[in-house]
């Protein structure tokens, strides 16, 4: 039991630092709401409640909570663990600064978005933005979901987008996930390469100080990933 656990430890500490933060405050809540410390009613997006009482906890709370224990919370967290890891570990590997700055920019894009769509948690759509960003990526990843279908990584979040309507969940939550995915990959990989383009999206130096050991390149932008997460480049995937 004690090498169990060790090992356990072991594994949990080699995850990197913004992946592991963040699905440890994921399950954090999920269990705190279960054993009743606290309540959904506390953590759910109200505008309301944030202007004119100030409870801006809720600005952090509404990316944190899931669901009660089930097949959705097992699905989303699952997928927010390993898209999450496989960034951090690939194009933004050695440049946590930049991924804590993309948690920050999507997390902003979002609240937006919810301030003109009645969403209450954006946990989900924060994790179909991770996987949309991972997917542009890696265009020539193939993919297969449960094994009943075949396709190229870039399909995955419309894929993701159907298996979530069949679990009965609101197509507006995947399609905001969507756009702000689409809306950092377009400001920090493609616009940048446009003839006059030029980054958009400036890592303040604060978060550089605070978790970059080495400075960037200012002129640094993001290649597509080799090898990430122990995908094999071009060949078959599970997803599960």
């Amino acid at each position: 039991m004690p090498m169990a656990y060790e090992a356990l430890w072991h594994e949990y500490m080699q995850m990197p630092v913004v992946t592991r933060a963040y699905t440890t405050a994921c399950v954090i809540t999920t269990l705190a709401v279960q054993l009743d410390l606290v309540s959904p009613f506390q953590l759910y997006f109200n505008p309301i409640l944030i202007v004119e009482q100030y409870q801006i906890w809720r600005l952090i709370t509404t990316f944190l909570f899931f669901g009660n224990v089930g097949f959705n919370l097992l699905f989303n967290m699952i997928f927010t663990y390993r898209y999450c890891r496989m960034l951090e570990e690939g194009s933004f590997r050695r440049r946590t600064a930049d991924f804590v700055m993309m948690f920050i920019f999507g997390g902003i894009c979002m609240i937006t978005f919810a301030f003109f769509v009645n969403l209450l948690f954006l946990g989900h759509a924060f994790t179909i933005m991770l996987v949309y960003v991972w997917s542009r990526r890696n265009p020539f990843v193939r993919m297969n979901f449960f094994g009943l279908l075949n396709f190229q990584a870039p399909y995955l979040p419309w894929v993701l987008l159907g298996f979530s309507v069949l679990l009965g969940n609101t197509i507006w939550v995947d399609l905001v996930g969507m756009a702000v995915g689409h809306t950092y990959y377009f400001a920090e990989d493609v616009f940048p390469r446009l003839r006059g383009g030029f980054r958009i999206l400036k890592t303040p130096q604060i978060l550089k100080t605070l978790f970059d050991a080495h400075p960037e390149d200012p002129d640094y932008m993001p290649p597509p990933e080799d090898r990430p997460g122990g995908f094999n480049w071009g060949q078959e995937a599970n997803v599960q």
